[in-house]
């Protein structure tokens, strides 16, 4: 092999391996910063479909209905812990320290978002509450069960039926 050759198969090769270098750490780093969807019972019995289970310390995000009577404040402080349950049976413990959404109570869908301390309790760093009575997460309404359906518009022509 002459030293020309010898020169552009030892660039090739050096460029293929920082490309390889650089894929895997943006990937790792994207792995890291992923924050999975779980319903509380895929939370204590895994995913129904792979049976996998969240890890703890793995961020997740967790959507269901609060668990009335479950809701503990303390006095002193913002922290509150609360239950998450969904129609499935399955029920994880939330603790969060920072103010909650204006629209949160007890019965009520959420998401809430943060780190899994244990097996069935979350770290909250974030809690999400549905905006007004009709309206629920797609996720936390397809882990409960209920069926979103689109609005049912009229065959009416704007002109029609308005009288000025």
């Amino acid at each position: 092999m002459n030293p020309r050759r010898k020169k552009r198969l030892t660039l090739a090769v050096a460029l293929i391996a920082g490309v390889a270098a650089v894929a895997s750490l943006l990937l790792y780093a994207l792995n890291s910063n992923l924050n999975l969807f779980y319903t509380p019972y895929e939370i204590v019995h895994g995913k129904t479909d792979t049976g996998v289970k969240p890890e703890v310390g793995q961020r997740i995000r967790v959507g269901g209905m609060v668990t009335m009577g479950s809701m503990k404040r303390d006095p002193d402080s913002l922290h509150v812990e609360f239950a998450v349950h969904d129609s499935a049976g399955g029920e994880v413990l939330v603790t969060f320290d920072d103010l909650l959404p204006d629209l949160f109570r007890e019965g009520q869908g959420i998401v809430a978002q943060g780190v899994l301390v244990e097996s069935g309790k979350l770290q909250a760093t974030e809690v999400l509450a549905k905006h007004d009575e009709n309206y629920m997460p797609p996720e936390v309404a397809e882990a409960m069960g209920q069926k979103h359906e689109k609005l049912d518009y009229s065959e009416q022509k704007p002109s029609e039926g308005y009288q000025y």
